[in-house]
């Protein structure tokens, strides 16, 4: 079976600043690789691709996660023509995106002005380009600049362009920069008559330098290879990169090669359906599973695996991932490649701990830094997933233990680490007004947190930790009102804020109102039962929420946020299945043992929201999470608690399942859980 055909990489890419279809990007690179290719239509914003444009400005190597966090290590690829311009509005060209051939493994694109044709391939830190042009006259291999700092030096007797650039997002990133080689083969290019831009740049020979500098090298001839590797290391290490990605190889043997590797990770779950779209939609789902986060370490001489650290610029030993949300990704990713990317979650959890080693913190939102980009600190919750499933080994599990206590005890100076308001949770047993915004979703995340704290104590036999932390497990409980049966805010001295309303977004709740974020109690769904009053009752609520109409106040952001609009848009009541606070909603029911309810509600959800077209998801995908929401719920199952060796249970959407090329069937397990055992054995 050829999985890659049903994968359209342009899934969600329909978007805007204002909604989101996915806000996603046709990534072209290998599975969790460092560096990544996009088509780039336009540079204006964050949303740099969009699949109906018609032109486009280039080709970009780019580490994007999100427009909300942006790019960095960027460099724009383009054949030109004549006269070769350096700037976005002078030089883009007209396309045809209907022509365009974008998959997983390759990419070939068509720029009407230059008359040339532009395939690549990825690598693991780079990629092989190919150009042809129509015709030998006048033709051009530019190297275009971002935004930053760059400098480029050409080596006519290597036929290597050497270079390195400075664009980074607003995070911490000591003394960043993205070295990179481009070397020349099966054609020649000259940089004797280069032509250079910018307000700022330094010209001596081939050597060019300067803010927002760039190079257009003369293709002599009609067609020209190119090898690219990028390091955050040295020009001497993209050098090596270069040669362990391309050595002995040409651009079909990297190609097919990037394509086998594709097809082996789409099939680690097959199915079997009659139905077109949800193939092409599961496939494309899958693909978006392995995207990221991203490999940032290389491997030196010695054959041993090195990084350069941002936190203090020093190339350090060691494995190490970035650009990831932990917030979003917890809940689908990480218990994913628990089934079936295990050996890469191990090294993902020992690349998590390394950073807190190297800079005092567990990280939250890495994209190359720190972000800080969203609250709580929900790599807890991977950590515990990884450890309970026997994935890491002691060592880690006990390095990470140690991380996680700090950030449960103790505030960081810099908000962007650590928990938000953990000294006043750890004093009142939530997170106060006074205190801290969103305190309603950050006491319930810490609460969360520190029941995964316990988990990883009770392997390491730390019976102390384990009952200090299973007590706090239960503090969520300190914010729940059972006049309206919902988890409100309270103040220092123990009062709920006075004005109220159940569909009050923002202040005190993340993205959200108290209908979406009331419920995130996945490790006690029995106690939470206990405050409504037994388990029909709280079922009774959960009913009322997916019959209460999708409206919204935005008092807490002073403006409408595209998770309200998405959320309308969705409409499944106040179920915000396009956003992940809402993605556990449906399997509450199936918690609590009435399979049948979350049957029907993920059944519609998937047939209504979810395809495989360029606005295929019903908000922000973010990193696979929303993807494998949908790949977990047509598989029958659903990992409601990362931390605990059980899946919920759904009916299957698709006739017929295998992991890793062992048959699963969810429909034929009794209860309304499966363990995990029972899914990897």
């Amino acid at each position: 079976m050829n999985y890659a055909q049903y994968v359209n990489i342009k899934q969600g890419s329909a978007s805007v600043h204002r909604f989101s279809n996915g806000n996603t990007l046709p990534l072209i690179q290998r599975p969790f690789a460092m560096t990544a290719f996009a088509p780039q239509t336009s540079s204006e914003s964050s949303w740099f691709f969009h699949p109906q444009a018609r032109s486009l400005e280039g080709v970009r190597i780019t580490h994007q996660p999100s427009p909300w966090i942006a790019d960095y290590g960027t460099l724009v690829f383009m054949p030109q023509k004549f006269n070769p311009r350096f700037s976005a509005g002078a030089r883009w060209s007209g396309y045809r995106p209907q022509e365009a051939v974008l998959t997983p493994s390759y990419m070939k694109l068509r720029f009407l002005k230059s008359r040339a044709d532009f395939e690549l391939t990825p690598t693991q830190r780079g990629g092989a380009i190919r150009v042809t042009f129509s015709d030998e006259k006048d033709n051009w291999f530019s190297v275009l600049p971002f935004r930053d700092d760059a400098r480029y030096e050409y080596k006519p007797h290597e036929n290597t362009l050497y270079g390195y650039v400075t664009n980074c997002c607003d995070d911490d990133a000591v003394n960043f920069k993205m070295y990179f080689v481009v070397s020349f083969k099966d054609g020649q290019v000259s940089a004797d008559e280069n032509i250079v831009g910018g307000d700022d740049v330094h010209s001596i020979a081939n050597n060019i330098s300067g803010e927002m500098a760039g190079i257009h090298l003369k293709v002599l001839g009609d067609k020209v290879d190119a090898f690219v590797a990028t390091s955050y290391i040295s020009l001497e290490q993209a050098k090596l990169n270069l040669l362990q990605d391309t050595d002995g190889k040409n651009f079909e043997t990297i190609k097919k090669e990037a394509r086998d590797i594709w097809e082996e990770y789409l099939s680690r779950i097959e199915i079997e359906t009659d139905c077109e779209k949800q193939l092409k939609t599961f496939y494309s789902c899958m693909y978006r599973a392995f995207l990221y986060p991203h490999k940032c370490y290389e491997i030196n001489e010695n054959g041993e695996a090195i990084h350069y650290s941002p936190y203090d610029g020093k190339i350090r030993k060691g494995v190490r991932y970035t650009d990831n949300g932990f917030w979003d990704t917890y809940r689908t990713c990480y218990p994913f490649y628990s089934l079936v990317a295990k050996d890469e979650y191990k090294e993902m959890c020992r690349a998590f701990v390394n950073d807190y080693l190297e800079c005092g913190w567990l990280p939250r939102w890495p994209s190359i830094g720190e972000r800080g980009c969203m609250p709580s600190t929900l790599l807890d919750a991977v950590l515990c997933d990884a450890a309970v499933k026997g994935i890491t080994d002691k060592e880690t599990t006990e390095q990470a233990l140690e991380g996680m206590i700090k950030h449960a005890a103790t505030n960081s100076a810099n908000d962007d680490y650590g928990r938000s308001g953990a000294e006043s949770y750890c004093k009142y047993g939530y997170v106060p007004i006074e205190v801290h915004k969103e305190s309603v979703n950050l006491t319930l995340d810490a609460a969360y947190g520190d029941w995964c704290i316990a988990q990883i104590a009770k392997i390491l036999g730390k019976e102390d930790i384990v009952k200090e932390f299973s007590r706090r497990a239960d503090n969520y409980k300190n914010l729940f009102d059972a006049e309206t049966g919902f988890m409100r805010a309270k103040y220092m001295n123990g009062e709920f804020r006075p004005d109220f309303s159940p569909t009050s977004w923002g202040r005190d709740y993340t993205e959200g109102s108290a209908w979406q974020n009331s419920f995130a109690v996945p490790h006690d769904m029995e106690g939470l039962s206990e405050l409504y009053g037994g388990k029909e009752k709280l079922i009774e609520k959960i009913d009322e929420l997916f019959a209460t109409p999708p409206v919204y106040e935005v008092t807490g952001y002073g403006c409408e946020i595209h998770e309200m609009t998405e959320m309308a848009a969705a409409d499944f009541g106040q179920c915000a299945i396009s956003n992940q606070p809402s993605f556990h909603i449906p399997y509450i029911y199936s918690e609590l043992g009435e399979v049948e309810k979350t049957s029907y509600w993920v059944e519609k959800m998937c047939n209504e929201v979810f395809s495989y077209e360029d606005d295929g998801f019903p908000g922000d995908e973010d990193n696979g999470s929303m993807a494998l929401w949908y790949v977990f719920s047509n598989i029958g199952i659903y990992p409601f608690c990362p931390g605990k060796k059980e899946f919920v249970r759904t009916k299957k959407l698709v006739k017929n399942v295998k992991i890793l090329g062992k048959d699963f069937d969810a429909d034929k397990f009794t209860g309304n859980k499966i363990a995990y055992e029972d899914i990897v054995k």
